[in-house]
C-alpha cells in the first residue's frame, strides 16, 4: 500500500506541475468559488484553512478576503502534530516547518468553536478519501475526539480528483470535496 501511495503522489504531483500559473489561478479561483457557496462556510464564523504550498490550490487571497469576516485558523507543525493559531490579515507569517507560512501567537485550543476544516490534499476520491503528504499530520489532527463532529471539505485542483484513493485504516474521510468541476 504505501508503494502505490508513494507512485500515486508521484503521478498527481507531476500532473499538478504541469498546469501553467494560468491553470492554476483560474482552478484556484473556481474551487474558493465553491467553497464561499456553501452554506456550511458561510454559516461558519470559526474555520480551519491552511496557507497555501506552492502546490496547492492558493489560499493567500482568501485568507486575506475572509480574515475580517471570519476567525480563520491555520495548522502550525510542532513535532509530530498539528497546532492551531489564529490568522490576522497583513500580520506577518512565518516560515515554519516544510516551509510553510504559519501564524506567530498563541495556540487556538477551543476547538469546540471550530465549525468547519478545510483540508488540503495530493489527491481525493469523490467518496471522500484523501490522500496526504505522507506524514500523517492531518489524520492525526482530525481524529481527536473533539474534532469528530466538525464537518471537513478537502479542496484541489481538477487533476487531483481520482477515481480512487488506496486508503489505510487511519486515513481520516473527508465530508465533501471541491475541485472547481459542476458535480
Amino acid at each position: 500500500m504505501t508503494h502505490l501511495k508513494h507512485t500515486l503522489r508521484q503521478q498527481v504531483r507531476q500532473a499538478v506541475r504541469e498546469l501553467t500559473p494560468t491553470q492554476r489561478a483560474r482552478q484556484s479561483a473556481a474551487v474558493l468559488q465553491q467553497l464561499e457557496a456553501d452554506p456550511l462556510f458561510r454559516q461558519a464564523e470559526t474555520v480551519m484553512l491552511f496557507h497555501s504550498l506552492p502546490d496547492e490550490v492558493n489560499t493567500h487571497r482568501f485568507l486575506e478576503a475572509w480574515g475580517q469576516a471570519k476567525r480563520l485558523l491555520l495548522p502550525v507543525v510542532q513535532g509530530e502534530d498539528l497546532v492551531l493559531r489564529q490568522y490576522q490579515p497583513h500580520a506577518p507569517l512565518q516560515c515554519g516547518a516544510y516551509h510553510i507560512a504559519e501564524p506567530l501567537g498563541e495556540a487556538f485550543t477551543s476547538y469546540a468553536d471550530i465549525q468547519l476544516i478545510v483540508v488540503p490534499g495530493v489527491a481525493f476520491d469523490a467518496a471522500g478519501h484523501r490522500l496526504g503528504r505522507g506524514k500523517g499530520y492531518y489524520d492525526r489532527f482530525l481524529s481527536q475526539p473533539q474534532l469528530l463532529r466538525v464537518p471537513t471539505i478537502g479542496i484541489c485542483y481538477p487533476c487531483q480528483l481520482l477515481a480512487h484513493v488506496p486508503v489505510d485504516s487511519h486515513d481520516v474521510r473527508i465530508g465533501k470535496v471541491y475541485c472547481g468541476l459542476e458535480p
